[in-house]
């Protein structure tokens, strides 16, 4: 496991782990937001709303959430930015029915071997442009250890 800690300024950070299985068997899980409460390291995310596969670019799928800094339940509509199959997958988090807030998930896939993948995650919040957000100094909102944990929990899934 490899990690990428924000310096001072940095807008983004990122977590690597390598992975005893093929990239179709990870990428199968994560395109599929049904299984992603099982892998979330934050201990946010409660529950896709009948979502179906991530098959594409331009494709979105709403995720039940909780979280006590944002009053307790809520949804998440994500869109996804990202998208190459057994290789690239990420979206964009934003209110249901509204424009994404400008952070996003990227999870990256690169084969060793055949039946080894080294996974990367990147939490990007460069694009928020929202001053009032950016003002209450909350990004990262999600820590590296936590990414990390998203990452080894996925591994337990494979």
């Amino acid at each position: 496991m490899t990690m990428n800690e924000t310096a001072h300024g940095e807008k983004k950070q990122t977590v690597t782990r390598t992975i005893e299985a093929p990239a179709k068997d990870i990428f199968q899980i994560l395109t599929l937001p049904a299984r992603h409460q099982e892998f979330d390291g934050s201990d946010m995310v409660r529950a896709d709303e009948k979502s179906q596969r991530i098959q594409q670019v331009g494709d979105t799928f709403v995720m039940n959430m909780h979280a006590e800094s944002q009053g307790g339940d809520y949804q998440r509509e994500n869109h996804v930015v990202a998208y190459d199959e057994n290789k690239l997958v990420g979206w964009k988090p934003g209110p249901v029915g509204g424009e994404p807030g400008g952070w996003q998930w990227v999870y990256q896939l690169e084969p060793v071997d055949q039946d080894t993948t080294e996974v990367s995650l990147t939490y990007d919040w460069s694009q928020v442009t929202d001053q009032e957000l950016l003002a209450k100094n909350i990004f990262p909102a999600i820590s590296s250890d936590q990414m990390d944990q998203s990452l080894a929990r996925l591994q337990s899934l494979v």
